[in-house]
Formats: structure tokens, sequence, C-alpha cells
């Protein structure tokens, strides 16, 4: 169709890129022409119930876009060391010409609750400060090439109603985190819209 070069050399970061939806995005959008950040915390997190995505996970994911003939750069870093996220996506983002899109993807779900404050904080760290870092690793760059473009963030049904309910930290932060969320998306539509974005 029309549209399939839609992102042409447009430049997306993606969080939590190694595997799931992250991925899922980069798959999607390098056929349509997009260039890719690839970042991932590619190691666990003490408080969350499963494992997450392995360094060879992301490579995986890179190589996937590489094959759509598309270029990549992946890079391991946690959403909540902003520091560090701002430097991967400036650094990406000087390989690759710029920022266009934003896929703040990166979260976590299923908690060991044996320390139910420190799943709560884990939760809305990752889900929430990690969101708010994507952003300000990226928004500041976008407005500043002043071509507008494109902000995903990832909620859940969990943002929009009340469900839950059991006491558990790791149950109470996603809840809390996703509906902040929300909230982000809102005050960031205010702070970016007259840019285009």
């Amino acid at each position: 169709g029309e549209d399939v070069a839609r992102f042409e050399d447009k430049v997306a970061v993606i969080t939590g890129a190694a595997r799931g939806q992250g991925r899922g995005h980069a798959v999607r959008l390098a056929p349509e022409g997009a260039d890719v950040i690839a970042l991932d915390i590619c190691h666990d997190i003490d408080t969350v119930a499963y494992d997450l995505a392995t360094p060879a996970d992301l490579a995986e994911t890179a190589r996937l876009v590489t094959a759509q003939g598309r270029r990549v750069v992946a890079v391991e870093v946690d959403v909540r060391d902003a520091d560090a996220l701002t430097q991967a996506v400036a650094d990406g983002a000087r390989q690759l010409g710029g920022v266009d899109v934003v896929l703040a993807n990166a979260g976590i779900g299923i908690m060991e609750d044996t320390d139910p404050r420190r799943a709560f904080r884990d939760q809305l760290d990752v889900n929430l400060v990690g969101v708010w870092n994507t952003l300000h690793a990226a928004a500041p760059l976008m407005i500043e090439q002043g071509r507008g473009g494109a902000v995903v963030l990832t909620s859940s049904a969990f943002g929009l109603t009340g469900r839950g309910g059991d006491g558990a930290g790791g149950t109470d932060g996603y809840v809390a985190s996703k509906h902040g969320v929300v909230g982000l998306m809102r005050t960031f539509a205010t702070w970016l819209a007259p840019h285009g974005i």
C-alpha cells in the first residue's frame, strides 16, 4: 500500500525493545522505513517474578531490524537511570539522524510480593518514572529538530479501571503506575502539541 514507507528515514526510540511488544514495534516499524534506537535493561530486577530480557534478546531484535535493511543502535540501559537513558538516546540520535518517534514501552508486571514496599516502588520507578525519563531524554531533541513527531506511551486496562485490589504492593504499584501513565500522556500532549508532536 501507499503507507508502506510512511516511516522512511524516521528514527524510533523504543524502550523494552529486547522482546515482546517492544520487539514487535521494532519489527513492524523497520519494514515501513524506520531506523531504531532499541533500549532494554537486559537483566533481572529482584522484585519481578519472571526473567527479564537478556542481551541475546536485544541482539536478536537488532538483527531483525537490520534484516529489513534498516539501521539500529541497541543499548542495554535501565529506564530508571535518567542520565544513562539520556546519553543512550542522544548517542543513538547522533548516529541515526535525530528522533521522530518515541515508544515508551518498557514495563514490569507480576511481582514477588516478599517485600511489598519495594515491589510498589519498583513498579512506580519502572512503569511511571521510566516513562517520564524516556520522554525527557527524547522530547528536547525532537523540539530542537523542529520536525514534529509522535509519542506512544504503553499503559494498560488497569490504567483506566480500579482492578486488582488485593492490597499487594506489586498490584497496587502496577495499577497506580498505569494510571500515572495516562496522566503523563495528558500533560505531555499539552507540552508537545505546539511542537507538532
